[in-house]
């Protein structure tokens, strides 16, 4: 193997250890407790091997973001049923939302920062492009599939609500603790009744 590629190499499993120990660490603590200093120990690296990566702590959980967030979408996009295609639409949004519930759980932060990346102007915050696509992909699905089970709901609106429940704090605070399954039933029942005829 070529010096090239070891250095690749090691640079790759690097990443992968930051992101595997950053998605631990926040399953663990409070996003603020995350530092990283405690990051780079986690992931037995050094603290300057983390800001190299990844430039900055926001830059490094947009990247779990993105990871975590393109992940579902090809899941969506190409895996089985009821996520990917071929289930009927209120199967594919309620596996969906479980989807997003559990990668939320794993991620306290995540959906916070999409959502604030959703709520500032594009042209205020540049670098945020690839957040906006990814809340951007979410609400197009949700409300794809609300439309296609009910055509006479306003589901842009209700995909807006449902993604914007998942960032109120006492649902935060409910992920947390670990309650996933718990809010993961509540919005199955929520949805059903919004698509009950």
């Amino acid at each position: 193997m070529t010096e090239g590629r070891r250095e690749r190499a090691d640079a790759a499993r690097n990443r992968r250890a930051i992101l595997t120990a950053t998605e631990r660490l926040l399953s663990e603590h409070p996003p603020e407790q995350v530092s990283m200093e405690r990051i780079a120990a986690a992931a037995g690296v050094g603290k300057g091997t983390v800001f190299h990566r990844f430039g900055s702590r926001a830059g490094l959980m947009r990247e779990l973001m993105l990871e975590r967030a393109h992940a579902l979408h090809e899941a969506v996009t190409d895996g089985p049923p009821p996520l990917g295609p071929g289930a009927p639409p209120r199967q594919r949004l309620l596996a969906f939302l479980d989807a997003v519930v559990d990668v939320v759980g794993r991620n306290k932060g995540l959906l916070a920062a999409l959502g604030e990346a959703a709520a500032v102007p594009r042209d205020v915050q540049e670098d945020s492009r690839e957040q906006h696509s990814v809340y951007g992909l979410w609400h197009g699905h949700i409300s794809a599939l609300i439309t296609e089970e009910r055509p006479a709901l306003d589901a842009e609106l209700l995909a807006h609500v449902l993604l914007g429940s998942l960032q109120n704090g006492p649902i935060v605070h409910l992920l947390g603790q670990g309650e996933t399954q718990r809010l993961a039933r509540s919005l199955r029942l929520l949805v059903t009744g919004v698509l009950e005829e």
